[in-house]
């Protein structure tokens, strides 16, 4: 699937006679710093899920925001976890230390209403980094003025800032505002995609990534964190009516059979239930008629099973 691009209410300041700049803007933070709501609003279009849930983002997520004169590629990453407990966190932790190695611009997120630790991660991981860094103090309108500053000169001690910025993620304009502190740091050169792409996922991706969204929405304790979706079947058809459809059969993968019971639910009212939500946001985001069939299987221990991580594509 090619996407279109299209720029919302975020707009910057284009100057025709100025030199392309096109370079791939990384985004590293702690779980729930609002990385992916701030990917979400700078690209203009709805990227990665966003959950209240911690480790809702388990990929790395191009998103491609291209102007007159510049092209970003953002990289959303999942959020570092401090002590990996499974061989899926080190995967994901692996996603976030490969964004250092081919940045041209690191973005930082941090929640002020967190708290500030020295046995941060993410501070070993930038210290490691030689791209310029872009410090960005997320959810301003829940904090102080003072302790914006207190939480900016407690960073500055600690890892080599090149810029820092004050943010709510929600705020377009201050998405229009990074856009343009961004675009100081991209070195010149030619765009690296075609400038109506958005991502370099394809379709099946976003469609598991929806159906996993509704899974964090609709189960509590354990169940969204021991579920993955694999997508068995995508295929475009036409009806008798000539009516698009496309026809996708999703398998939702748990780790025990008392899982499966929930995740079905009584008479198969809980999966009918997240069929009926997934189904509904898959229709508006390719733009077609969906028939969306689930099912649901037990892969004993996939979190720590090699093979089964791969196949999801950690």
């Amino acid at each position: 699937m090619t996407f279109v691009l299209k720029f919302s209410n975020l707009t910057t300041q284009e100057n025709p006679s100025s030199p392309f700049k096109s370079g791939f803007v990384n985004i590293i933070g702690r779980p729930n710093a609002g990385k992916s709501t701030l990917m979400n609003a700078l690209v203009g279009e709805r990227m990665s899920i966003i959950t209240h849930k911690p480790q809702t983002t388990r990929h790395r997520i191009i998103g491609i925001l291209t102007g007159d004169n510049f092209q970003m590629v953002f990289s959303d990453t999942p959020g570092l976890v401090k002590q990996p407990s499974y061989k899926m966190h080190e995967a994901m932790n692996r996603f976030v230390e490969g964004t250092v190695e081919d940045a041209d611009l690191m973005l930082f997120v941090f929640d002020m209403t967190e708290e500030l630790e020295d046995d941060n991660p993410v501070i070993a991981m930038l210290k490691k980094s030689e791209a310029p860094l872009l410090l960005v103090l997320n959810k301003r309108d829940l904090v102080s003025p003072q302790r914006s500053d207190d939480v900016l000169g407690w960073w500055k001690k600690r890892i080599n800032i090149t810029d820092a910025i004050t943010i709510s993620a929600f705020n377009a304009d201050d998405a229009a505002m990074m856009l343009e502190k961004i675009k100081e740091y991209l070195p010149e050169s030619p765009p690296f995609y075609p400038v109506d792409q958005l991502t370099d996922r394809p379709e099946r991706f976003f469609v598991s990534e929806i159906i996993r969204e509704k899974i964090l929405m609709l189960y509590s304790d354990e169940i969204p964190y021991s579920t993955e979706v694999s997508i068995e079947s995508f295929k475009e058809t036409t009806t008798n009516a000539g009516e698009a459809i496309a026809r996708i059969q999703a398998v939702i993968y748990v780790m025990r059979e008392t899982q499966k019971a929930i995740v079905l639910g009584k008479g198969g009212a809980a999966i009918k239930k997240l069929g009926t939500y997934a189904r509904k946001d898959i229709e508006k985001f390719i733009q077609t008629k969906v028939f969306l069939e689930l099912t649901v299987k037990v892969r004993d221990n996939w979190r720590d099973d090699e093979m089964a991580l791969q196949r999801f594509g950690y």
